[in-house]
């Protein structure tokens, strides 16, 4: 079990990017941009997004892209303090304001907006996502190619005091750009960020209000029988988070939620569909959410075998260091290697804390359906 356990985490977190890698360049997949300039509209939901949702739409406004080819609409989900104001505001501009009454979260936002929207592709964007001036064109670009029915982009995170979460998340991210890519290549990508991200509008699927549309929409495109690409030059820059409480907090909802992903859509983790994405689903989604398993068990029966040999002894002191190295992250400045190997450890375990916690939440079929605003 020890060694079945080890060879899991190796797997996930660096086997399965080296095979992609292998598969993305034995298929060969590229997609097929092309300068495309469709009618396209961004949808925003928002829920007491006062301080950021002015220059959120103020970024959107500006991008390098037609105005009569750009809709904008925010759906505000009944807030509260003075979203509604301020996007009103814009309505010279354009924008478009829809409230949700009453309170139903993000995805019933959605569900509410798709239908009220004229454009022939659809954009998401958080209300705290800022966009570079050329993001939409060269997301857009990719809808060139028929093949093609989702696209997501790159999320980088600003992290302006160097705070541990901040510098992990960061880190976890660039990994995560690096793994679309080779997917990219191999045939469609697992995992979209919901900040920069857009579909075909005759592609898109109502969602139960409990289900992530960050997770389950792109699943019904590859459903559909469409890829799922990952755009690099399309860049979305958000705060990253400063507490490790807001992050973890963020994580066990993140994680909860994907968990019912998986099981609502369960029939792709199957081979009749599609045998390259399922063995894509299960490594890069279903085995890295269950990862706090392996970890525990890696952990436990270590500790079990630590009188059988040296092996086992170097191995429970590699274990140690490394969830030692995580508690003392905080403690610890500066930019030096040690640092930056504890700040990455610490999120590391946070990530597989979180999964563990959500796991326990999802056997007791709890779900989450509202979200607050995320905090920078």
């Amino acid at each position: 079990m020890f060694f079945i356990s080890l060879l899991l985490i190796l797997y996930v977190y660096a086997g399965y990017p080296l095979l992609a890698a292998a598969v993305g360049h034995l298929a060969g997949r590229p997609v097929a941009k092309a300068p495309f300039e469709p009618l396209v509209t961004i949808l925003i939901a928002a829920y007491n997004e006062q301080e950021v949702i002015g220059a959120t739409l103020a970024n959107k406004l500006a991008l390098d892209y037609p105005a009569n080819k750009l809709e904008i609409i925010v759906i505000s989900d009944s807030s509260e303090d003075a979203t509604d104001t301020v996007v009103r505001s814009y309505a010279d501009r354009g924008v478009r304001l829809i409230r949700q009454e009453p309170r139903a979260g993000k995805t019933s936002a959605l569900n509410l907006a798709v239908p009220q929207a004229r454009g022939e592709i659809i954009v998401f964007s958080d209300a705290n996502s800022i966009y570079a001036p050329d993001a939409l064109r060269y997301l857009v670009s990719n809808f060139a190619d028929p093949a093609v029915g989702y696209v997501t982009g790159s999320m980088v995170y600003a992290n302006p005091d160097g705070t541990p979460i901040g510098e992990g998340c960061s880190a976890y991210m660039r990994y995560e750009n690096k793994l679309r890519l080779l997917e990219t290549m191999a045939g469609s990508v697992v995992g979209v960020d919901g900040g920069i991200d857009a579909i075909r509008t005759a592609l898109y699927r109502p969602l139960n209000p409990d289900q992530l549309p960050d997770f389950v929409q792109p699943l019904k495109v590859v459903e559909q029988g469409y890829r799922v690409v990952y755009e690099p030059e399309a860049l979305l820059w958000e705060p990253s988070l400063k507490a490790a409480s807001d992050e973890y907090r963020m994580r066990v909802r993140v994680s909860l939620r994907a968990f019912w992903a998986l099981f609502d859509m369960r029939q792709l983790l199957g081979s009749r569909i599609n045998k390259l994405f399922a063995w894509q689903l299960w490594s890069h989604k279903a085995l890295r959410y269950l990862c706090f398993l392996f970890l525990l068990t890696a952990l436990v029966t270590n500790i079990l075998l630590v009188t059988k040999g040296m092996l086992f002894k170097c191995m429970l002191a590699v274990q140690v260091f490394c969830y030692l190295a995580a508690l003392v992250a905080p403690w610890l400045a500066g930019a030096g290697i040690l640092s930056r190997f504890c700040t990455f450890a610490r999120y590391f375990l946070l990530l597989n804390v979180a999964a563990g916690h959500a796991f326990i939440k999802f056997l007791m079929g709890k779900k989450q359906v509202i979200w607050t605003p995320r905090k920078g």
